[in-house]
């Protein structure tokens, strides 16, 4: 029996999800597009997990569409490529419409998402990546647009995004060229947050995914990317009014008696995100 297109593991509360097309640097089908949204439907409705990983299995994070993918849509004059995005996920709360198409669905799941970019991220890949709260690389990762070179646009809300995250002006530079940009660069300019030495990379991921799991409350990790994403969509005042409204809210919370018990009584916290 083949294996699956994309796989699921939990341990340590951290759910690891590997596309796992490594003969073709995990380039993206219809198998891959169902099995990645069952696997974070699966991460963000589980108690037992509290931080999840998007990687590739092999020498690649995700190259992209499946190219014969993009032959069908050339032939066909793009008939063969689907124009509504799947019902949205339910990840057991109420989700703005910005975050229910086809790709956008990350920024609702209330878990820190963290990007490992592992190998080459291109295209499609390039967008999972950039929907992810964190990124980190390993030292021979390289990251393109591509689109530009395949004669496509910006895709599923990446131009909308992208800005947000390296500035307009590498934006534009990296969705215009489609050039090929390595690890140290792309922390440069803001697009990742660390970069690991190849040979240890996911083992150093895994600490940091590790020490999020153990160290922070989860409630405070679900507020505080609610916070960030849509903060991006609205502007300083409706910021602060939703801070003050959820500072409030954690006044009462287990997770904030627990956060100052654990802190006096110097000793390990047991937050239980409530």
């Amino acid at each position: 029996m083949a294996e699956p297109a994309v796989l699921y593991a939990v341990e340590d509360r951290i759910a690891t999800v590997t596309f796992n097309r490594p003969d073709r640097l995990n380039a993206f089908d219809a198998e891959m597009e169902t099995g990645l949204r069952q696997a974070m439907a699966a991460a963000a409705r589980d108690p037992a997990v509290r931080v999840i990983i998007l990687t590739g299995a092999g020498r690649g994070f995700c190259a992209g569409a499946d190219m014969e993918r993009l032959s069908g849509a050339a032939g066909s004059g793009g008939a063969t490529i689907p124009r509504e995005a799947p019902p949205p996920l339910d990840f057991g709360g109420p989700v703005r419409a910005d975050f229910q198409q086809r790709y956008s669905y990350f920024p609702a799941i209330p878990k820190p998402v963290i990007g490992a970019i592992n190998g080459p991220a291109a295209g499609l890949g390039f967008v999972f990546a950039c929907y992810c709260d964190l990124r980190f690389a390993g030292s021979e990762a390289i990251v393109t647009t591509a689109f530009s070179r395949r004669g496509l646009i910006a895709e599923y809300g990446l131009a909308w995004l992208l800005p947000r995250l390296v500035g307009p002006g590498n934006a534009a530079d990296l969705l215009f060229s489609a050039r090929r940009v390595g690890a140290e660069e792309a922390q440069r300019i803001g697009l990742v947050s660390r970069v690991f030495p190849q040979a240890a990379f996911l083992p150093q991921v895994l600490d940091y995914a590790r020490e999020l799991a153990a160290a922070v409350s989860p409630r405070s990790t679900r507020v505080m990317k609610r916070q960030l994403w849509e903060g991006m969509l609205g502007g300083l005042d409706a910021s602060v009014e939703l801070a003050n409204e959820e500072m409030r809210a954690s006044f009462g919370s287990e997770d904030f008696k627990e956060g100052v018990a654990h802190f006096v009584e110097k000793r390990a916290p047991r937050f239980t995100g409530r």
